[in-house]
């Protein structure tokens, strides 16, 4: 119970950073992608702070063998960068420069019944679901 509960506060804390760092906001994202027009360089200070963070954690669990609630820690082992996972970057820059979401706002806004952010989820979703309908029949 205290992993579900861990679980859903920092969901929550991660939701409450997109919502007040303005990233739920598509016109947001594409505003730090139009290069050549108005753009909105406050994208990149929340990427660079996530990545500081990121950095720290992941420097911390590479010298932990537990998560801090006592379950076992697993790291990906791969480094090795190939082309599906070139291919997947791709696809997924694409689809967050054109509808201006990526999952984790997407979530949080559809959670206000946006419609376009509803629309993006459920894409996900089936985009998901493709993914492992394909993988059982290999």
């Amino acid at each position: 119970m205290s992993q579900r509960i861990s679980e859903f506060l920092v969901g929550l804390v991660f939701g409450l950073g997109l919502l007040l760092s303005g990233m739920t906001d598509p016109g947001k994202v594409q505003g730090f992608l139009d290069l050549a027009g108005a753009w909105d360089p406050s994208l990149a200070f929340v990427m660079g702070g996530a990545v500081l963070v990121g950095l720290g954690a992941f420097a911390l669990a590479r010298r932990r063998t537990q998560t801090f609630l006592g379950g076992a820690l697993q790291l990906p082992k791969s480094g090795e960068i190939d082309r599906r996972l070139l291919a997947g970057a791709l696809l997924f820059g694409a689809g967050w420069g054109l509808a201006g979401f990526c999952p984790g706002p997407a979530l949080v806004t559809a959670a206000m019944l946006e419609p376009k952010a509803l629309l993006f989820v459920a894409a996900m979703l089936a985009g998901m679901a493709l993914y492992e309908w394909k993988g059982a029949a290999r």
